[in-house]
């Protein structure tokens, strides 16, 4: 399950934002993971936190304590943060310049990572006769001066069960692309076209070896709007409906945001004003030159707003359980992805179609688990343990 977030209310168009719930009403992501952690026994648990507003020692502890009380299914979607209105909760004056965040973002994730390994795997002895805890000799002090950070440690909770939370992330800027190949274990992209996805997938693990990694430890992971029916004018109609009903303003509202472009006042019957777009884009860079290229096709607002509509997490795929299979397992065997990140026009109806539809149809392929192959979520990504960087030899999870 991976949860989204910013901390900040949207901004815009008063008549939109009260149209759209999601907006400006919804749970901080951690408080909602660790009540989930308790409720289930295989999910996945993703949440998204910035290095921009966090302090990293409350980070590896929340993260930390989740994956205990999950049972190792934790997992950290490491963001630097895209939108003013953010800094301005924040004691700042807007957003950080792009390059200052990912600096910061990339010392951010050393400092989590070095608290996340104060305790070695063996660290805690729990003997009885002895009154003895833990090992003092395995409980590390990190001591990290740096630029932006400075962090005693050591951390006051042991060694989490996968090691450490899985880390993701989802940068398709050359800082973004860097710091996945060094630290993330799954990617989520935003390309909606096979071949900008599988230039990615190749540029991003092709770095991975320049930082001692092994490409086969990060996942490429796409987001996938599904809409399947039994047939394929079902499944049209399932997102006509839906799209048809969209409100004009929500729809302006959702372009603009992400193009951060303010198209209020702009007909829908008219050409994009292209001088409205920013020379490069805060956000996905995939989905942006996207979006650029339908527009120079002399596409409306209204057909641009439509198009975004149906495919705003990146690709949107509609059609009958063949052919939703048929395009995961293209983008699967030719390495323009590892997994999907599937997302929903409607829940829980649309879930239970993909489900009751289109599982059968990758199972009957071989290309979806019968079953959970392990009892982490590090393990059911075929990822491996990471090493505690204090250990000094081999541990036995």
């Amino acid at each position: 399950m991976f949860m989204a977030d910013s901390p900040a209310a949207a901004v815009g168009d008063p008549d939109a934002l009260a149209r759209i719930p999601t907006k400006m009403n919804r749970f901080e992501p951690l408080s909602l993971l660790a009540a989930l952690s308790v409720t289930t026994s295989n999910l996945g648990l993703v949440a998204t936190v910035s290095t921009s507003y966090y302090e990293p020692y409350n980070v590896a502890r929340l993260f930390a304590s989740i994956d205990h009380l999950s049972g190792g299914r934790a997992c950290w979607n490491v963001v630097t943060s895209d939108h003013d209105e953010t800094g301005y909760n924040f004691n700042r004056e807007g957003l950080d310049p792009h390059a200052l965040r990912y600096e910061r973002g990339n010392e951010f994730i050393d400092v989590v990572f070095g608290l996340w390994d104060s305790f070695e795997e063996d660290a805690l002895l729990l003997d009885r006769e002895s009154g003895i805890y833990y090992d003092k000799t395995k409980h590390h002090t990190l001591n990290h001066k740096g630029k932006h950070f400075q962090v005693r440690g050591p951390l006051n909770i042991a060694r989490s069960p996968q090691g450490r939370p899985v880390i993701a992330q989802a940068g398709g800027s050359e800082p973004g692309m860097d710091m996945a190949a060094r630290t993330a274990e799954i990617v989520f992209s935003l390309a909606s076209n096979i071949d900008r996805n599988r230039d990615f997938y190749a540029n991003v693990k092709g770095r991975m070896p320049a930082y001692g990694r092994d490409p086969q430890d990060l996942k490429i992971m796409p987001g996938v709007v599904i809409n399947v029916g039994e047939t394929q004018a079902e499944a049209e109609a399932k997102v006509n409906y839906l799209v048809d009903r969209m409100h004009p303003d929500v729809g302006r509202l959702m372009l603009s945001e992400f193009l951060e472009a303010d198209l209020r006042g702009v007909p829908l019957d008219q050409p994009f004003p292209m001088d409205r777009l920013p020379s490069a884009p805060k956000g996905s860079r995939a989905l942006f030159e996207e979006l650029v290229d339908f527009v120079k096709s002399g596409r409306t607002v209204g057909e641009l707003v439509r198009h975004y509509a149906e495919k705003h997490t990146g690709n949107g795929i509609t059609g009958t359980p063949t052919q939703i299979a048929d395009f995961m397992e293209e983008w699967f065997e030719t390495r323009a992805a590892d997994g999907f990140i599937l997302m929903f026009p409607t829940l829980p109806s649309s879930l239970d179609d993909f489900v009751r539809l289109v599982l059968p149809e990758l199972r009957r392929r071989g290309l979806f688990r019968e079953e959970y192959e392990g009892r982490t979520l590090r393990e059911n990504l075929s990822l491996s343990r990471p090493v505690n960087r204090f250990a000094k030899g081999p541990v036995t999870a």
